[in-house]
């Protein structure tokens, strides 16, 4: 793949999660989690885009809404379990998606926040219609998903490098 590539990145929070006793990397999801997560991947189903490869999470919050969202695309994509993700800052997130193979066309990363906000808002030097205001008045809830295009290599993945195509929230 050339260094002019349409490359998209899916960018998912994590859906709603427990508060409990146990450790934040533990957390399961609450019952709310476990209905929107599938609800965010028939959204992504809906788009088109089936990721190369899925970056997520070691959180339990995390892989639990992968293994539910997963479900409702054509085809289940490579995924990554990495420890990274969890409490990365944004500049741990580009390094990140700078490590990403050139033959990965479609990226998905699985996060928290504010870490997948902040990358979402970070790349989108650009954005559709009103997505970029809209995407930040919500402050980027529990399942929602933006998808960000750029051209290049991923090894040139930096702040204002891309266009925000598309955001979701379950809640409309």
């Amino acid at each position: 793949m050339s260094a002019d590539t349409p490359r998209r990145i899916v960018l998912l929070r994590h859906a709603k999660a427990e508060w409990s006793e146990t450790s934040d990397h533990e957390r399961p999801l609450a019952e709310r989690g476990r209905r929107d997560a599938p609800v965010a991947g028939r959204w992504l189903a809906g788009t088109g885009i089936v990721p190369d490869l899925t970056l997520c999470s070691t959180s339990l919050r995390t892989r639990e809404t992968w293994k539910l969202a997963v479900h409702e695309l054509p085809q289940r994509p490579r995924t990554v379990y990495e420890e990274r993700i969890y409490e990365a800052s944004l500049g741990e997130l580009i390094a990140l998606l700078n490590e990403t193979p050139d033959d990965v066309s479609d990226l998905m990363l699985i996060g928290h926040n504010p870490g997948v906000h902040a990358l979402a808002d970070a790349l989108s030097g650009e954005a559709e219609a009103d997505l970029l205001p809209r995407m930040n008045r919500s402050g980027f809830p529990t399942s929602a998903l933006a998808v960000v295009a750029f051209n290049g290599s991923w090894k040139a993945v930096e702040h204002g490098v891309g266009r925000l195509i598309a955001y979701w929230t379950p809640q409309g």
